[in-house]
């Protein structure tokens, strides 16, 4: 009788302990959970553009981009297809990382082409009289830096239509003295086209490796985010500074 008894408490005691430790997994899931619910309800900057570009970007958009990066309007090329090689590096992703180099080539292409045909039909006057307007001054061209794209095409022939475009100062106004000294098209099509594309290559690279490093840009998103910001903040006061500036000495000029 007395072993019957012990057997009951040892198995009562048993049932206990296995009930705690039940409930106290259910609050481990339970507090999981609910982190996880909280790191969804506030993501970080990273993560609301990431998932911002796996919801827009699309070979259409590369290409659209891309153009207006290769033109005479300010837009950085690094926005466009390291992002779009990230996306496009992950599992089941829509996008092909050889294609997004291909297109973005196409878009920088057509880019190219405007400022071509631009400087083709308006002539030099009429071009560095843009540079120097409002819009021109909104588009952040100056006399200057066509001047400088033009010194280097002269300098260097033909060829400066391939190196200038993985040159950041000239790559996006290259083609302007391109269209001014009447390039031959093809010519200037086939050394664009192998400049972009090698540019764009070294893009898609940067994109794809830090693909790789995934884990580690979700684990640090939040600090990374923080970083951009005041990054982009110091750019802004930058400009606001040289712009200042630059009005001032026009003045006592």
């Amino acid at each position: 009788m007395q072993k019957v008894i012990s057997l009951i408490a040892v198995l009562m005691f048993a049932t206990g302990v296995f009930s705690q430790e039940t409930d106290s997994l259910k609050v481990e899931n339970i507090s999981l959970e609910e982190n996880i619910t909280t790191v969804e309800e506030n993501p970080s900057l990273i993560q609301v553009v990431e998932k911002w570009y796996e919801e827009n970007t699309n070979y259409y958009t590369i290409t659209a981009l891309m153009a207006v990066e290769s033109s005479f309007v300010p837009f950085p090329s690094e926005i466009v297809i390291p992002p779009a090689a990230y996306i496009a590096s992950k599992e089941n992703s829509d996008l092909n990382i050889y294609l997004v180099v291909a297109f973005g080539t196409l878009g920088a292409l057509i880019g190219a082409l405007i400022n071509y045909f631009l400087a083709l039909w308006l002539g030099r006057p009429i071009m560095y009289r843009f540079a120097e307007s409002k819009v021109g001054r909104l588009c952040l061209l100056s006399k200057e830096k066509i001047q400088v794209a033009e010194d280097y095409f002269v300098k260097h022939g033909k060829i400066s239509t391939l190196i200038g475009r993985l040159i950041p100062a000239v790559r996006q106004l290259i083609s302007i003295p391109a269209g001014l000294s009447k390039m031959n098209l093809f010519s200037f099509c086939l050394f664009t086209a192998l400049g972009a594309g090698a540019w764009n290559c070294v893009l898609a690279l940067l994109g794809y490796i830090a693909q790789g490093q995934q884990d580690l840009i979700e684990e640090y998103s939040h600090e990374l985010s923080v970083v951009i910001m005041a990054l982009f903040i110091l750019v802004v006061i930058y400009f606001i500074i040289k712009t200042y500036v630059k009005k001032n000495r026009e003045k006592h000029n």
